[in-house]
């Protein structure tokens, strides 16, 4: 079987795109298509797989999330931009569009040729000042992104530019698994420099282990950050490893909008020997 494919990134955080209006795959498909293709060295790799489909309502399409694990997401910030430029250079899309997600409709936009911006899911769930049972962390925020939300708890890390990714892993596991968190947590460590611009380092579930970015961890460290500024709004500049991005925060409307660089990286056929789907 050839599958057709798209590879993209957006900050780093890299994407195997395939159209499903023509696969037709089902969930369990996409599930296990995800988990293989997924895996670094023996197939295409990636962080993530994103399948267009035909809309339940009114959106221009929907947008189907998979992580390398198999498992499903409710959306992805970086996902959405790179889905949103593949909608517009395919011609499912014009240079505004509405995408359907599990966790709500998200509208884009084509700024520039690589250039896109995304609503991200508005808060629908905060906990500040948790304190947690760990001398390295003084307290952990909490914020859920849509409806379901996509869970993200926010820890503040002094020293974070010069702390190397595999002294926080174990930290990172064990918060991403803390008890108090329903669903579990993608686990944002940010600091802020003497510019107001964060240095974000993400550990996200289903991925299970830091990524080059993640947009609505992005999303939801902006938002903690500008709520404890007291700001009613503001522009974050935040630095991940992928490269940077911004967020444009509205506290009051509780609105997030998250805007990037969507690379195409190359397009082609899956011909995956061992491919099982």
């Amino acid at each position: 079987m050839t599958i057709p494919y798209t590879k993209m990134q957006g900050a780093g955080n890299d994407f195997i795109v395939i159209d499903n209006r023509t696969l037709k795959f089902s969930h369990e498909q996409l599930s296990q298509f995800a988990a293989q293709v997924c895996h670094r060295k023996f197939s295409v790799g990636a962080d993530a797989v994103m399948a267009v489909d035909f809309p339940t309502g009114t959106a221009d399409f929907r947008m189907r999330f998979y992580n390398a694990d198999g498992t499903e997401a409710e959306m992805c910030g970086n996902g959405a931009r790179c889905i949103a430029r593949y909608a517009f250079e395919k011609g499912i899309a014009g240079e505004q569009m509405t995408i359907e997600t599990v966790a709500g409709d998200v509208p884009a936009w084509r700024l520039s040729a690589k250039h896109y911006k995304v609503t991200l899911n508005p808060p629908t769930v905060t906990t500040f000042d948790q304190a947690y049972p760990n001398p390295m962390v003084s307290f952990v925020d909490y914020v859920e992104l849509g409806d379901p939300g996509i869970p993200h708890a926010v820890v503040h890390y002094p020293g974070l530019a010069e702390t190397e990714l595999e002294q926080l892993a174990e930290l990172a596991k064990e918060i991403r698994y803390w008890e108090v968190f329903p669903k579990g947590a993608n686990v944002n460590f940010y600091e802020e420099d003497d510019k107001g611009e964060l240095i974000v380092r993400t550990y996200e579930r289903g991925v299970e282990g830091f990524t080059y970015a993640c947009g609505t961890g992005s999303g939801a460290t902006a938002y903690v950050v500008t709520k404890r500024h007291q700001q009613a709004a503001a522009n974050v500049l935040l630095h991940v490893l992928g490269g940077e991005l911004t967020v444009e925060v509205d506290v009051d409307q509780g609105a997030l909008e998250l805007i990037g660089d969507a690379v195409m990286v190359s397009e082609g056929l899956i011909l995956d020997e061992n491919l099982t789907v």
